[in-house]
């Protein structure tokens, strides 16, 4: 794709130090510091502020050091990456990092200083030369790079646009992430969809001709067997129920489950995640002709559950119940379900959380536990089994869009679990945004949620 490289350079003499300092940490600095250091940090008022930063000259005037602002406890609570706001303000060349004790804290600000370097630049702008970081030999650095590559993978398939990024584009994505890991890819199309019992994926992608698809890519190996399963909507008109046009203008992003669990994939498989690796990706358009899906029409996915449609703007939990389906048939020892799907979700957390669902409390605490270690900021949601009522139509086993408009993102999470024979399962209702650029983090395409559940994996799956 098209963003820049995200890895450490290599180690040289020549590196210059970034001594990280918090603010209470500055004065004892200051005391070994030389004269002409003190008299310039006194003149340009540094204080080690979350996210000041100054370059120090040596005698030829050439920059020999960088002072980084690492803040207060209560500051870096509320901020990420802090330090990849110094990293994108420092002139091209080569640094180290001096002063971060805590591992996690290393490798947190570690990740985002590369992730600092990202840039989408498919169709405009170039590659700038960069501030490049030297791995703390403490690091785990193959780890972090391949966080970083995964997170690339994701943020360029979202901000993609869809006139060239459709279900075939995500097909090739998917395939070329297969032959460059030992992947098997196996994907399923447009009519076959109905003789291979996958009716919801092609009902819904079947008004566009963007043909619809089901993308089956699995990882040889041993161990517990994942199955991650991500919702391809490369482009949501709403269908019949047609969206206005500002609801529209971002749906380019609704494949972003998919881009998600496409970057984590590249995560696990990367890292070395003793797992039998499976995904799974309903691409689709929703789009509108005479072939459209209607209101009103009852469907039979592929479990045999019925399907009242009451809005065809609900189509994400269509086509991932029939690719849930599919995935439960393999009893799998976890599901993991990713779709940029509710509204209602993010008027309840907003962008920036990712709001989970879990079968298993114990997935869930060890999910929270591994967000808060890697900084990646998830918020459980239940499963409130009182609510099933609202999905229950009467005229059909489920309804798609249950009226009144309560609960939104809770209805869609019970729905989904419905194709899942009750195995263990983790379901995430993301926005895959960033609408505001942030540390490492710039306005567009985002992941969400994946470095948490690779955090937490081991754990969940007893590795």
């Amino acid at each position: 794709m098209s963003s820049t490289a995200l890895t450490f350079a290599a180690s040289t003499a020549d590196a210059i130090p970034v001594h990280v300092l918090a603010e209470d940490a500055l004065e004892a600095w200051l005391d070994t510091a030389p004269a002409a250091w003190r008299t310039l940090i006194k003149m340009q008022g540094f204080a080690a502020k979350l996210g000041q930063s100054l370059l120090l000259p040596g005698p030829d005037g050439v920059t020999e050091a960088v002072l980084a602002g690492y803040g207060t406890s209560d500051a870096r609570a509320r901020k990420r990456f802090a330090l990849a706001a110094v990293a994108g303000k420092l002139p091209a060349g080569v640094y180290s990092l001096s002063g971060l004790e805590e591992a996690d804290a290393l490798a947190e600000e570690s990740l985002g200083w590369l992730l600092s370097g990202y840039t989408f630049q498919r169709y405009a702008g170039k590659a700038k030369d960069l501030a490049r970081l030297v791995a703390d030999p403490r690091l785990d650095a193959a780890r972090i790079e391949a966080i970083a590559a995964g997170e690339a993978l994701t943020r360029d398939l979202i901000n993609t646009p869809a006139n060239d990024m459709g279900p075939e584009e995500l097909e090739t994505v998917a395939q070329t992430l297969a032959d460059d890991t030992g992947a098997t890819c196996h994907v399923t199309r447009d009519e076959d969809l109905l003789s291979e019992n996958l009716p919801l994926i092609h009902t819904v992608g079947r008004a566009s001709p963007r043909r619809p698809r089901l993308i089956d890519l699995r990882w040889p190996g041993s161990g517990p067997r994942l199955t991650l399963v991500g919702k391809g909507v490369c482009f949501d008109t709403g269908g019949l129920n047609l969206k206005p046009g500002g609801s529209m203008g971002l749906m380019k992003k609704d494949m972003g489950g998919a881009a998600t669990v496409l970057g984590l994939a590249r995560m696990i498989v990367s890292t070395g995640l003793p797992v039998q690796l499976r995904v799974l990706i309903p691409a689709v358009e929703n789009a509108v002709s005479g072939s459209s899906f209607r209101p009103g029409d009852i469907l039979t996915a592929r479990n045999g559950l019925t399907v009242e449609i009451n809005n065809t703007d609900a189509e994400g939990r269509l086509v991932l119940a029939d690719a849930l389906s599919l995935a439960s048939e393999d009893d799998p020892d976890l599901i993991v379900s990713m779709a940029t799907l509710t509204g209602a979700a993010r008027v309840a957390v907003g962008p920036d959380l990712a709001p989970f669902y879990a079968t298993d409390p114990a997935h869930a605490s060890v999910l929270a536990a591994a967000a808060t270690v890697v900084r990646d900021p998830v918020w459980q949601m239940p499963f409130h089994t009182p609510y099933e009522a609202m999905i229950e139509p009467g005229i059909a086993d489920l309804d798609n869009a249950p009226s009144g408009g309560f609960a939104g993102s809770i209805t869609a999470a019970l729905f989904l679990k419905r194709f899942t024979k009750d195995l263990p399962y983790l379901h995430f209702d993301i926005y895959g945004w960033q609408p505001t650029a942030a540390p490492a983090r710039p306005k567009g395409g985002v992941g969400q949620g994946a470095r948490a559940i690779l955090e937490g994996l081991p754990k969940m799956l007893g590795l």
